[in-house]
């Protein structure tokens, strides 16, 4: 069968190697392919796999033979679901391999924007050497308020790392969990988004991108955040408006960010709306990377061949994301 992966840059070799030993006929597409080349290469194509490429209304329906979609990843907004429903082109992604993953990565920018590292490190690298004076002044994680805006998987283990592990003081932002689930993820609950960003010295958002959440954190939403708090972002770079958030880091009115994720990706040192960033040293900027470790990807490539099996066999294939986009499935599903 024909199998087309998109954004080729995130090498796969396990699931290439499997697939084309198995006898497929795999077509590797690179980030950035126009719309119109993905119609024209999945046109014969009986699976898709995509990581970050828009898979729209016009690729899926120039893709008449397609028996499924695979995300070999989390985040689903870059599917168009609806699309795929009516056709009954059945759609999974691989919700659980990089839960701690990520939660680890999160928790690695609020270390290293609470201990100063990226202005120490640079001053280290330029004179050798750093004294103890005020601008090097770090701070700690414990007693302070980790804020939590979605407490799904990812958000329940940063609780865990920040209130068990470092005995910091956790709330939670969730409207879809109630107050019982959330304290038994280590965190109180709160009911309002505004509540929680004034009360939290540090803010990390792990809910996921969808037209209710899409900049949930915007101008309004960062004056609320105290002056020396930091904005940790791991889950998708439109859950903020950024244009605001350069703003705020540029006046000062937070006192940094740490950022794995932008609307717009890649960044660029130049010609790009967030091109700043780079100069300024109370940010931590990741290239989309806190899922990239060993362990994760292992676990990655494992679940695509499972899911690409259940398709390519004609069997149901198993969602076991708890996103309702996935849930309103009908055709070609099986529910974990």
């Amino acid at each position: 069968m024909k199998i087309v992966r998109t954004d080729r840059e995130l090498q796969m070799p396990e699931v290439d190697a499997t697939l084309r030993g198995q006898g497929h006929d795999l077509i590797l597409l690179a980030d950035g392919v126009s719309e119109a080349d993905l119609a024209a290469t999945v046109a014969d194509a009986d699976l898709i796999l995509m990581c970050y490429t828009p898979i729209t209304r016009r690729v899926l329906a120039a893709a008449p033979r397609l028996k499924g979609i695979v995300k070999y990843g989390v985040g689903i907004d870059a599917i168009d679901i609806p699309a795929a429903i009516e056709r009954g082109i059945p759609v999974v992604n691989i919700p659980e391999y990089a839960e701690e993953t990520v939660a680890e990565g999160a928790f690695a920018l609020m270390m290293m924007l609470a201990k100063k590292m990226q202005p120490l490190s640079r001053a280290m690298q330029r004179d050798g050497w750093a004294w103890p004076e005020q601008r090097w002044l770090a701070s700690d994680i414990s007693g302070k308020t980790v804020g939590i805006i979605g407490l799904g998987k990812i958000g329940k283990s940063v609780a865990r790392m920040a209130g068990a592990g470092f005995r910091a003081n956790v709330i939670a932002y969730d409207p879809g969990k109630t107050g019982a689930e959330i304290e038994a993820a280590g965190a109180t609950k709160c009911d309002d988004l505004m509540q929680l960003l004034s009360e939290s010295d540090i803010v990390s958002l792990h809910c996921t991108l969808n037209d209710s959440t899409y900049q949930l954190i915007g101008e309004r939403e960062l004056r609320a955040m105290r002056p020396g708090a930091y904005l940790i972002n791991t889950s998708r770079g439109a859950l903020v408006d950024e244009a605001a958030l350069l703003r705020a880091l540029e006046q000062g009115s937070i006192a940094g960010a740490g950022l794995d994720v932008f609307a717009s990706e890649p960044l660029h040192r130049s010609g790009h709306a967030l091109s700043r960033l780079f100069e300024l040293d109370q940010v931590i900027l990741s290239p989309h990377l806190t899922f990239y470790t060993e362990e994760a990807m292992q676990r990655l490539q494992q679940e695509t061949l499972e899911r690409c099996s259940e398709i390519l066999s004609g069997k149901p294939v198993l969602v076991k994301s708890n996103d309702p986009r996935l849930r309103a499935q009908t055709r070609g599903v099986s529910f974990a």
